[in-house]
């Protein structure tokens, strides 16, 4: 039986699935959920991730948390983690450039939060001469510094989706229309946490909610507060959700999100306004884009660096790639970073307070 088969069968005996529910389910079934049967990145997927377009971006990032770690006293043992860490290509990229600070791959523990076990096991391989390991949660991490990287994590968690009729909110759910999944409307009820998005909306607008973000970033703030460290965070978004952003990609290209559960990438725009409430007692940067970023860190001239050992159609491919991390009409505008670090800390480098 199919995962779409499966969730009808839910529907018709249950009711409509709210949309958190069903991004879970397609994402995590443990036998049809897309990231516990596949590993969809890079070119051979459906979608590419910064880490896999150029060895630059995890280069730089890894420097910026080493630099981070210096300017914090060099504590060891110390915690390197990933959020979501894919095939593993952003840790490995990070850790072979931080290799030439001298200590950082001695006092460094790796640990990558990761609920796939297909993941998992691509993870271990590629970073194989490391010796990572794999946590469930959050509250999982080590009771020391960490030094911490999420790139493209928080849009893949699950959404709500309301829209507003009055002072009241109809939640977005999924359920059947001739047998076949379709979105629908609940009835209209009040959402006391959802209050004061009644001051920037109208009536029929639609809003995201996403209750898993902001307790994780809150965690983890205050896990560096206590211990030390520091965390990137790179994703996209806008400072307040408005509007429907639930989106689907299969084959590098977008689809229905309900045309094919579990074969499909879902993901949603990130609300930067809740992840930064979340972060006291640590210190924010100011957002970003990704290609200012990158730029303040030297990627153009680490581009010219590695350009000169190539030619032909590997040069083309290398020239496509810092052009599309960074320039502000493909990834440089389109993502966003924020750093955090403890109160009384330097910025990571490339962002500013």
């Amino acid at each position: 039986m199919s995962l779409r088969d499966l969730l009808i069968s839910q529907i018709r005996a249950q009711g409509p699935m709210r949309l958190d529910d069903y991004m879970t389910a397609c994402l995590l079934h443990p036998e049809h959920g897309y990231y516990t049967t596949r590993t969809p990145f890079g070119t051979s997927g459906d979608f590419i991730t910064a880490p896999e377009i150029s060895q630059m971006f995890g280069e730089l990032v890894g420097l910026a948390l080493a630099q981070a770690w210096l300017d914090q006293g060099s504590p060891a043992p110390f915690t390197l983690a990933e959020l979501g860490p894919g095939r593993g290509t952003l840790m490995a990229d990070m850790l072979r450039a931080s290799a030439r600070v001298p200590g950082f791959l001695k006092a460094v523990d790796i640990v990558l939060l990761e609920a796939s076990a297909a993941l998992r096991d691509v993870q271990a391989d590629t970073l194989k001469t490391y010796s990572p390991r794999w946590i469930d949660s959050i509250e999982a991490l080590p009771g020391q510094a960490t030094f911490l990287v999420a790139n493209e994590f928080f849009d893949a968690l699950p959404i709500r989706q309301f829209v507003r009729d009055g002072t009241r909110w109809r939640e977005r759910q999924i359920g059947l229309k001739d047998d076949v999944l379709a979105f629908g409307l609940g009835p209209a009820q009040p959402q006391p946490t959802l209050n004061e998005r009644l001051e920037d909306t109208q009536d029929g607008d639609l809003i995201e909610d996403c209750a898993m973000a902001a307790p994780i970033l809150a965690t983890l703030s205050a896990r560096i507060a206590t211990y030390g460290g520091a965390a990137l965070v790179f994703d996209y978004g806008d400072w307040r959700t408005l509007g429907d952003t639930l989106q689907a990609v299969q084959n590098h290209d977008k689809t229905d999100p309900l045309a094919d559960p579990g074969h499909a990438d879902l993901t949603a725009h990130v609300d930067f306004e809740a992840l930064l409430r979340a972060v006291p007692p640590c210190t924010p940067s100011r957002i970003t884009p990704q290609g200012v970023f990158l730029e303040r860190l030297g990627i153009t001239a680490r581009a010219q660096t590695l350009a000169q050992t190539l030619s032909g159609a590997a040069l083309e491919t290398h020239v496509a790639a810092h052009r599309r991390l960074t320039h502000p009409q493909e990834m440089g505008n389109l993502f966003k970073i924020f750093g955090i670090v403890p109160q009384g800390s330097a910025m990571l480098p490339g962002l500013e307070t």
